[in-house]
C-alpha cells in the first residue's frame, strides 16, 4: 500500500474502525512529519467534558506509526513494526479540535535502515505534541517503537 493521506484513512476504517468512528484523521505526511486530527464530539468525551485520553493516544499513536510504516515501505523490506512502551502527559482539557504532529521521521528512517543492515531488532521513541486548536498544547505522548526486518523467504 502506497502511504498517502487518503489509503491511511481507509486503512483507518477497515483496520482501526474504533479510531474511525471516534473521529482520527491524517491530515499530512511526507518523510519527516505527520499531522493527524480529531475533534471532541460525544462519541468520545469523558465525563469531565473534554476528549478521551485513550482516543488521544489513538490518534498521537497514528501520527508516529504512519512514519513508521512510510519508512517501512521506503526501504522496500518486509520488516515488522510493534509499539513496546508509551509515555502520555495531559496539561490541559482537550476540546475542539486537536491535533497532533510528529516530527521524528528520520528517527523511523534511521532505526529501519539499521535494522535492514544488521538483521537486528532496532528499538527508538517518536513524540507527539497535541495542541488545540489555540495553539495550546493539551498533550505530549511518545511511543517507543520496536522494528526488526524479517528474514528472505
Amino acid at each position: 500500500m502506497k502511504i498517502t493521506v487518503s489509503k491511511l484513512n481507509s486503512f483507518l476504517f477497515f483496520k482501526l474502525p474504533s479510531a474511525f468512528i471516534c473521529g482520527v484523521r491524517v491530515k499530512l505526511i511526507d518523510e519527516s512529519k505527520c499531522i493527524v486530527s480529531v475533534k471532541h464530539r460525544w462519541i468520545n468525551q469523558n465525563p469531565f467534558n473534554s476528549m478521551y485520553f485513550a482516543v488521544q493516544a489513538m490518534a498521537a499513536e497514528l501520527s508516529t506509526g504512519a512514519l513508521v510504516m512510510k519508512h517501512i515501505e521506503n526501504s522496500g523490506k518486509k520488516i515488522s513494526m510493534l509499539v513496546a512502551n508509551n509515555k502520555s502527559n495531559f496539561s490541559k482539557k482537550a476540546t475542539g479540535r486537536i491535533s497532533f504532529v510528529c516530527a521524528d521521521g528520520n528517527l523511523a528512517a534511521k532505526s529501519i535502515q539499521e535494522a535492514v543492515e544488521t538483521g537486528e531488532g532496532r528499538t527508538f521513541w517518536m513524540k507527539a505534541i497535541g495542541t488545540n486548536e489555540k495553539g495550546e498544547q493539551v498533550s505530549e505522548m511518545e511511543f517507543e517503537w520496536s522494528v526488526k526486518a524479517k528474514p528472505n523467504n
